[in-house]
């Protein structure tokens, strides 16, 4: 590869698409999009081309340029996207602080409603409100309309299966539905009541059910009264902190972006039927103003992602241009979605809101993962960390299990299990250690920036040696590695584990009891729990799929067919004929013969 890179404007199509820059290593260091890939490129090896800090540093790091072609605009924003969130590269802006906030979810397609916290948007029907950055808030919030607006707290699918009343039924804040005959008027009044106050019409429904008090106190029926009351109260300490901004019943957000002299500030305001609920900061060090418009445009498509409420309404400091982009967030609204500057007097205070918040952004520089890279001594911050544990039982059930952690939080989604049949009975940790290696080479990014790994020196070389066969430059520069220990004492739990890194024949000088060593211990820990946790519900359900095909009727397939439907062993021992009879595959005999077979296997258990 060449020192430094040549731009020849004939070397790239006129047409949309997504470009790749990379540097010297040949790692992706910059994704972007375009309608017309010569002319966008072009723009970039221009001389005096008045480019900020950020973007004369990028180009002066660029040894290759690969390019990805797309039919349309829009194929290209929703390619650079994913490129983003799988390579991280360092010249991007990465929306790091991109966890999903809390919501209520209200089922109005059950027949009995209820009031659930969710973190997902589906389109299934149900209605949200929120969010909420802060989720002891929402539960407090949830509790408490919990206990005077009754309704039902269960899932479906234990409200389908219950027989008795629970708990919350005998301490009044369940009517029961699912055992009881409730009447459905009265039910349904109760969920219109909720949906009001969260929909921000809490003054007319404090208005309507003051009237029903003096009707209920009028008639003498005062539990009916008191009710009334504690419903008042509930709804006046639920709005008393939400702020009335603007007199319109539509959802808003809106982003202020705002420069401090240490990098650039967004600030996020979630405005909800006219009352400001929340506010958001996020920040990137050492952008100005200047990258305004690429930062704004990154931080919709990377922020309002697929199963994120999505208001109707977005404020922004500046127009918009790409049309594709409002095209993609109406797309995962399923409605259409507006993205403007402010119009109205009052849409314009609250930018300058969102702009304050903005300019008081920071950048929390004592991050566990730069105290990390310091004291590891690491080439660059770990903001993925996945650490792997190999376990097996007595030589049997050999799997390695993964755990990741991404800006000091986990990352459950990201966590697997490699099981290795062919080194079953062998016990060999290193040789699983290694095949893990060359298993998660084979899947590709994103890489890991750390790879911790439980144990010592011993299996810390077995996994570089396995990165050693590689001859892929890339993988050995884009991880680094370290082996967490047992100390001296070696006791679990004890703050004398050492960390070994490749090249050094002692620990590293972590303090014992420091916040650093604190989290790698925890993050050694999830990883054993989990792998352990999975090892034995492998070998729970191997022993009671055995246990389910040593009866008649029930084969390999059909007991696949049952574990899929009903997911244990107590749910098919529960489950009546019918519900046999209509899986699929199945049929009306075979039905009756499994159930007789289930049958026999619940009365033996009980025997």
């Amino acid at each position: 590869m060449s020192e430094t890179f040549t731009f020849i404007s004939s070397d790239y199509p006129d047409s949309p698409g997504v470009y790749l820059m990379k540097n010297a290593r040949g790692r992706i260091i910059y994704v972007g999009k375009a309608k017309r890939l010569r002319r966008r490129l072009a723009s970039y090896f221009q001389k005096n081309a008045g480019h900020t800090p950020k973007t004369r540093a990028l180009v002066a790091n660029v040894r290759q340029v690969d390019i990805l072609l797309t039919g349309t605009e829009k194929e290209a924003l929703l390619l650079e996207n994913g490129l983003i969130k799988k390579h991280r590269p360092r010249y991007n802006v990465v929306l790091k602080d991109d966890k999903q906030y809390v919501l209520f979810r209200l089922d109005k397609q059950s027949r009995f409603p209820r009031l659930s916290i969710t973190r997902k948007v589906t389109r299934d029907g149900s209605v949200y409100f929120g969010p909420f950055t802060s989720a002891a808030a929402a539960r407090a919030t949830w509790k408490l309309l919990g206990k005077v607006f009754p309704l039902r707290k269960c899932s479906d699918h234990v409200f389908r299966n219950r027989v008795r009343p629970c708990l919350y039924h005998d301490i009044h804040q369940c009517l029961a539905p699912c055992v009881k005959d409730v009447d459905h008027t009265m039910y349904m009044d109760q969920v219109r009541r909720v949906e009001m106050l969260l929909s921000g019409k809490s003054g007319e429904l404090v208005e309507m059910l003051r009237r029903r008090m003096e009707e209920a106190s009028e008639r003498l029926e005062f539990e009916l009264a008191a009710a009334c009351r504690d419903q008042i109260r509930a709804v006046q300490k639920t709005v008393e902190g939400q702020v009335a901004v603007i007199h319109d019943n539509r959802d808003r957000d809106v982003i202020g972006l705002g420069e401090n002299e240490n990098g650039l500030g967004l600030g996020l305001l979630f405005v909800r039927r006219g009352r400001l609920l929340d506010e958001k900061q996020f920040f990137w060090p050492g952008l100005t103003l200047d990258e305004g418009p690429e930062v704004l445009e990154s931080f919709l498509l990377q922020y309002y992602r697929t199963g994120r409420f999505i208001p109707s309404v977005i404020i922004a400091p500046h127009d918009v241009e790409d049309g594709a982009l409002a095209e993609v967030l109406a797309e995962r609204r399923a409605a259409p979605v507006r993205i403007a500057p402010p119009q109205s007097t009052q849409e314009k205070k609250l930018l300058e809101i969102a702009r304050s918040v903005a300019r008081q952004a920071r950048q929390d520089k004592d991050t566990i993962s730069r105290r990390l890279m310091k004291v590891l001594r690491l080439r660059q911050e770990p903001l993925r960390i996945e650490c792997i544990d190999a376990s097996h039982l007595g030589g049997t059930g050999m799997r390695v299990g993964q755990v990741v952690f991404e800006e000091g939080r986990r990352n459950k989604e990201a966590s697997r299990v490699y099981s290795f049949p062919d080194l079953e009975g062998s016990g060999d940790d290193y040789a699983a250690l290694a095949a893990w290696t060359r298993r998660r080479l084979e899947s590709g990014p994103p890489w890991p920036d750390l790879v911790l790994i439980d144990g010592g020196r011993g299996q810390l070389s077995a996994v570089e040696a396995a990165l050693g066969e590689c001859a892929d430059e890339e993988f050995e520069s884009c991880w680094e590695l370290a082996a967490i220990a047992k100390g001296p004492s070696r006791r679990a739990g004890e703050l004398d584990d050492q960390i070994f890194r490749p090249g050094r024949k002692n620990p590293m000088p972590l303090k014992s009891g420091g916040a650093e060593l604190l989290f790698l211990q925890m993050v050694r820990d999830t990883a054993h729990r989990f792998v352990l946790g999975r090892q034995r519900k492998a070998r729970k359900k191997a022993v009671l799929s055995s246990e389910l095909t040593s009866l008649p009727g029930i084969g390999p397939k059909t007991a696949r067919i049952l574990w899929d439907r009903f997911g244990s062993l107590d749910a098919m021992l529960e489950a009546d004929a019918a519900d046999l009879r209509a899986l699929p595959g199945v049929g009306r005999k075979k039905g009756e013969q499994i159930h007789a077979a289930l049958l026999s296997l619940k009365k033996a258990r009980k025997g």
